[in-house]
């Protein structure tokens, strides 16, 4: 392929985004109605997804519970239509444990996990949800409240962290969550303890690593931490591995290979500058040398998902060289798991309005939106949006253009990529970026500069056509059936 080819980065778009996006006048329209950007989510994505990792469980033989990392997005349509379907979620907050309760989830089907301040854990234990302990005075406490209150046993996993194998020389790197593996005897030792407030349910982990080696370690340390347990006669039967299951963003992976390689040429003064300010994405030119490591989402990713899950279960543990997942099944241990992203894939998109097409240099296209609103940057994934017009007049392109935000900020751009457009937008035009459901859509809004934060609007099939009302309207509720 020329090097003067454009640098596309084409996202991947199941049947579902295609469908929505074949229907531009509903969406001009919802855009004219409430405002620019415009979230939008797909709830029904969600069984597709939910039923993807469900039959990773069965082809392992392996039972556990699937609990959706509720942070990735605080949609209640997408909330409420997963209560519909068996998998439970992940709350990391008091607001979160009070939105699942609201959108119809049980306590057996909630884990609260992540630092905890006392109300947050008061909650959980009336609500009788699963807590997943960061530290050893987070147990305390919780005995504490649940003593007080004269409440049921609650449910607890140990996260632990800090693991070591002696069959590789690797150790997990540091993390500010969890109780160092070694220090697993007293955290048994507090359990035992509060034995008439806390019930160890089993020990969880969750790495900041895409890496199955360092997963794979830390699984087979979860293992053994299991087996300590159940020499105390602690009845522990679960490990949650978390999540970081990933997403594959792109269609085309020769695509992402060449922009990094283009990209990298261009740190190095080799070819024009392919960002903002020649902005290097974690590269650097040292006297012609490339340095420095790319700081960017491996936005290609074919093995995802699913199929990320089923690898890291096909993986030989480091001590036992043996399968992780066969070693789950005959210890009869349950698999609890933690995806965000990953169940949101394709599950929704976010709408700007092009404000402004400026010429120069380069070409400046301003949105009434900002980087906060879809966190591509934030989260380094780059992939292309896709251009709405509104109407059929005076096409041209392709069009290699910077996108800007609407903040009083120097550093508001919504890519610092330069992107690449089938046609040159004009005002008036709609982008839609695609796939943001996880974590890019409303994980990092602010009302900065009074600037509005996105309405959110769910997007459903009835009668073979789409239907919508806002996010907060959703309710999975059937239609009344006429009695018989």
């Amino acid at each position: 392929m020329p090097d003067s080819d454009p640098l596309l980065l084409t996202p991947k778009m199941d049947p579902i985004i295609q469908s929505v996006l074949a229907g531009p006048a509903l969406l001009r329209q919802l855009t004219d109605g409430l405002g620019s950007p415009l979230n939008i989510v797909l709830p029904e994505a969600l069984d597709a997804n939910v039923a993807a990792f469900r039959a990773v469980y069965r082809q392992h033989r392996l039972r556990g519970q699937i609990y959706f990392a509720h942070k990735a997005n605080r949609s209640s349509a997408l909330l409420r239509h997963l209560a519909t379907t068996d998998a439970g979620v992940d709350v990391a907050s008091l607001g979160e444990l009070q939105h699942a309760l609201g959108a119809g989830f049980g306590p057996g089907r909630i884990m609260a996990t992540g630092p905890k301040n006392r109300e947050f854990l008061w909650l959980a234990a009336r609500s009788g949800s699963t807590v997943n302990a960061d530290s050893l005075d987070e147990l305390s406490e919780l005995a504490g409240l649940v003593a007080a209150g004269r409440l049921p046993r609650v449910r607890v996993m140990v996260r632990l962290a800090e693991f070591a194998s002696r069959g590789v020389h690797m150790v997990s790197r540091r993390s500010r969550f969890g109780v160092p593996a070694g220090l697993l005897p007293e955290a048994l030792d507090r359990i035992d303890k509060h034995a008439d407030q806390l019930e160890l349910a089993g020990v969880a982990y969750h790495l900041d690593t895409i890496g199955v080696a360092e997963k794979a370690i830390a699984l087979e340390g979860c293992l053994a931490a299991l087996d300590e347990c159940r020499r105390r006669d602690a009845p522990a039967w679960s490990i949650d591995i978390g999540g970081g299951f990933g997403v594959n963003y792109l269609d085309d992976g020769e695509q992402w290979e060449r922009y990094t390689s283009e990209l990298a040429q261009a740190v190095l003064g080799r070819r024009p500058p392919l960002t903002w300010n020649g902005h290097g994405y974690g590269l650097r030119n040292e006297a012609g040398t490339l340095r420095g490591a790319l700081g960017l989402y491996p936005a290609h990713r074919p093995v995802s998902g699913p199929g990320y899950l089923s690898q890291l279960l096909a993986a030989t543990a480091p001590e036992q060289r043996r399968p992780l997942g066969t070693l789950l099944l005959d210890s009869m241990t349950d698999l609890d798991i933690e995806p965000g992203r990953a169940l949101l894939d394709q599950c929704g998109l976010v709408l700007a309005r092009v404000l402004e097409v400026r010429d120069g240099p380069d070409t400046l296209v301003r949105l009434e939106m900002n980087s906060r609103d879809v966190s591509l940057e934030e989260h380094g994934v780059l992939m292309d949006p896709i251009v709405i017009p509104q109407d059929s007049a005076g096409f041209a392109g392709p069009a290699e253009v910077f996108l800007l935000g609407n903040l009083c900020l120097e550093s508001d751009l919504i890519t610092r990529r330069k992107v690449v457009l089938p046609v040159r937008p004009r005002p008036g035009d709609l982008l839609a970026f695609v796939n943001t459901a996880g974590y890019f859509m409303d994980f990092s809004a602010t009302r900065a500069l009074h600037q509005p934060i996105g309405r959110k609007v769910a997007l459903f099939r009835t009668g073979g056509r789409w239907s919508w009302c806002l996010d907060e309207q959703y309710w999975p509720v059937p239609e009344r059936a006429e009695a018989a």
